[in-house]
């Protein structure tokens, strides 16, 4: 289904209709899977880190999916969606996560020192580092661009298993890591049988099967009024996607950590967010991959974002390997590398 021909206005209106419809089905998709996790009595590191990453993931994971099988047209809006979310997770979602850190400590309600498990952390960030670099190193290869397509098509595929193959490994390693179980742990009302103490399982598939069907109407919304405002404004949709995308997508992640960080369940919130990491880092490049050029080298825009999202997490990892301690202070360094990106883009770039 594409849509015709839109003004700027309407355009504008069926975009803030997409936020509203992506950001209610990533809340109704986080507050079913944690039911889920519940049932099934996972460990509550791999419902933070793994169910409700994907989760909150999930909407810009969409956008990226119906963007690069929509057609050539809006090949530059998946692209951006893919290459936004690790950008706008290790800068802005982290810089959020320290400035709630700080608030609450001067509120009372907590200290401003993280306990932070830097081992699962760790863990993270060191998957992050490998998939990305391997997804944004294979732009420079020959044979990805090369003219003989049984070459192209073979080493694409190659990258792209090697990639989801990652993501597999560290899901395991999620799984079978220590951690609370969820058993433990009650979750909110689940929306579709807010009475229920326990509801069924059953009710709990349901509101996911749900979530993920309007997660894709919002995605679809998304991804054509972005191309449609991005023609008269003269702007790239690229650059569209990269900025506005993993903004309002990722939204429920932020929301989630901040829930955590008052709770004083740090290795939660930020496990959130670079569990969110890998997966972005992994699994949608790999989309990318296979059905986009792929040719981040040509580009100034993309190849910032993946510079700052990799300089913004090397400061996380660095801290936190060698001081064995994280500070929310360090965090904040991330929203300075964020508001860095669209002064590059819309100044010198430009």
């Amino acid at each position: 289904m594409s849509f015709p021909e839109m003004s700027i206005g309407v355009s504008v209106v069926l975009l803030a209709v997409s936020f509203g419809v992506i950001l209610a089905a990533a809340e109704l998709f986080t507050n079913s899977i944690e039911w889920f996790g519940k049932k099934l009595q996972l460990a509550e590191g791999a419902v933070g880190s793994v169910l409700a990453a994907v989760g909150t993931a999930l909407p810009e994971t969409s956008i990226a999916i119906i963007a690069v099988v929509s057609g050539t047209k809006t090949h530059d809006v998946g692209v951006g969606a893919i290459l936004g979310a690790p950008m706008m997770l290790s800068t802005l979602a982290m810089f959020i996560t320290g400035l709630a850190v700080i608030v609450f400590a001067r509120a009372g309600i907590r200290k401003t020192e993280m306990t932070v498990d830097h081992k699962v952390l760790g863990r993270d960030l060191r998957a992050f580092f490998m998939v990305y670099i391997v997804a944004i190193g294979a732009s420079f290869l020959p044979w990805m661009h090369s003219d003989n397509e049984i070459v192209r098509y073979a080493v694409r595929i190659a990258i792209a298993l090697f990639l989801v193959g990652a993501y597999v490994q560290y899901v395991m390693r999620t799984f079978s890591g220590e951690g609370g179980n969820c058993a433990d742990h009650t979750p909110n009302p689940l929306h579709f049988h807010r009475s229920a103490v326990l509801p069924h399982l059953k009710i709990v598939t349901l509101q996911v099967a749900v979530s993920l069907v309007a997660i894709l109407i919002g995605a679809k919304l998304f991804v054509e009024s972005v191309t449609a405002i991005s023609k008269p404004l003269g702007v790239s949709s690229l650059v569209l996607g990269l900025i506005i995308a993993p903004i309002a997508t990722e939204l429920p992640e932020k929301f989630n950590s901040i829930t955590w960080v008052k709770k004083k369940k740090d290795t939660f919130a930020l496990g959130n967010i670079s569990g969110a990491m890998v997966f972005q880092s992994s699994i949608t490049p790999a989309i990318g991959i296979l059905f986009t050029p792929w040719a981040l080298s040509h580009d100034k825009s993309a190849m910032a974002s993946a510079a700052i999202a990799i300089l913004a997490t090397i400061i996380i990892w660095a801290e936190m390997t060698y001081r064995k301690r994280l500070s929310p202070y360090s965090l904040l360094i991330g929203g300075f590398f964020y508001a860095l990106y669209p002064i590059y883009v819309f100044g010198i770039a430009r």
